[in-house]
């Protein structure tokens, strides 16, 4: 019966050895989870940009045949920019029609952020 007893309290510290450190764990992946959504939705908008804009503001922003969007954050405001990127202006065709308005602000966020 004495052999039992430290037998069974061995067990439970391990049991909850086992436990802390399995939730620690869960936390870690939880934060990875997080950090992945964060870059799949920067990639989401990259590509938005390349597959709508590139062809007229280039892949660096620099402008082509649009203007110069490396700073566009510094000279209107977030929703001058959607107002922009929805109506259109000047040459800049309407994307109305053409993106959802989930992805007009995500745009407009993004470039909001060039300064």
């Amino acid at each position: 019966m004495k052999m039992r007893l430290p037998l069974f309290a061995v067990s439970i510290i391990t049991v909850f050895i086992l436990a802390a450190c399995g939730s620690h764990s869960n936390q870690q992946n939880q934060t990875n989870t997080a950090v992945i959504e964060t870059e799949s939705d920067l990639t989401a908008v990259d590509m938005l940009y390349k597959k709508n804009c590139l062809s007229c503001h280039a892949a660096d922003l620099s402008g082509k045949v649009g203007p110069n969007l490396k700073e566009i954050g510094s000279k209107l405001s977030k929703e001058e920019i959607i107002e922009r990127i929805t109506l259109g202006r000047s040459g800049m065709p309407s994307f109305k029609n053409r993106l959802s308005e989930q992805d007009i602000e995500a745009l407009g966020s993004w470039l909001a952020d060039k300064k």
